[in-house]
């Protein structure tokens, strides 16, 4: 605009134009994308992130009943699954078998057996047996973990538990105490970090083809 009265006045009115149409082109796009975070008095339906929070709210916990966890997508899964084996492992790695070994010791010392093993050296006699007690255990644990049976136990409590209403209604419960834990700014602030960045160049086009607008109303004013 400011370069256009530097030429003559045939051609003044084109760059002038041109120069006008790109700058509202740019500045109603900036002013769309401040508006979507933002609150501008006077402007109606600015700051749409902070104003129908709730509406997002609901939204996100829809799609994620609705594309993630339905009833029918998750007992899909499950049934596409059911030929893989559940591993354990992990689960086993964590056990106390310690614990197990020491209840197994109280429950022969509280026996019949109590008062002949205490004239013997008492629970201390059995201490040689935890190492061999906890090999021997963790072998049959992992063992009867692998075995078809059990797997197809373990598969079907999970299918069940997964399909019920009862886990359906946790799992909304859950969600819905995740998103009250969110406040409007915070969700303002995560999408205006990633909005701002990438819709960037929506003030760059804008007066882009603004400018090209402004550009063919100036040739056909001449």
């Amino acid at each position: 605009m400011a370069i256009s009265f530097l030429f003559p006045n045939s051609y003044q009115a084109v760059i002038f134009s041109t120069g006008l149409f790109a700058l509202s082109g740019a500045l109603t796009n900036w002013l769309a994308v401040h508006m979507l975070f933002e609150k501008v008095p006077g402007l109606h339906g600015s700051g749409v992130i902070v104003t129908h929070f709730e509406q997002f709210k609901t939204g996100i916990l829809k799609m994620v009943h609705e594309q993630l966890f339905s009833k029918d997508k998750v007992q899909k899964v499950l049934a596409n699954k059911a030929s893989s084996p559940i591993d354990l492992e992990p689960i086993l790695k964590n056990l106390d078998l310690d614990a197990a070994y020491d209840q197994l010791v109280a429950t022969v010392m509280d026996s019949s057996f109590g008062g002949m093993l205490g004239m013997m050296g008492g629970e201390s006699a059995l201490d040689s047996m935890r190492d061999p007690f906890k090999t021997r255990m963790s072998k049959f644990l992992h063992d009867a973990a692998k075995s078809p049976r059990f797997q197809e136990a373990v598969q079907a409590q999970v299918q069940n538990m997964t399909s019920s209403d009862q886990f359906l209604n946790r799992l909304d419960t859950i969600l819905r105490e995740r998103l009250d834990e969110l406040t409007p700014e915070m969700v303002r602030d995560i999408m205006q970090s990633m909005i701002r960045k990438h819709l960037g160049w929506l003030v760059v086009w804008g007066g882009v083809f603004g400018g090209l607008i402004g550009l063919v109303a100036g040739v056909l004013q001449l």
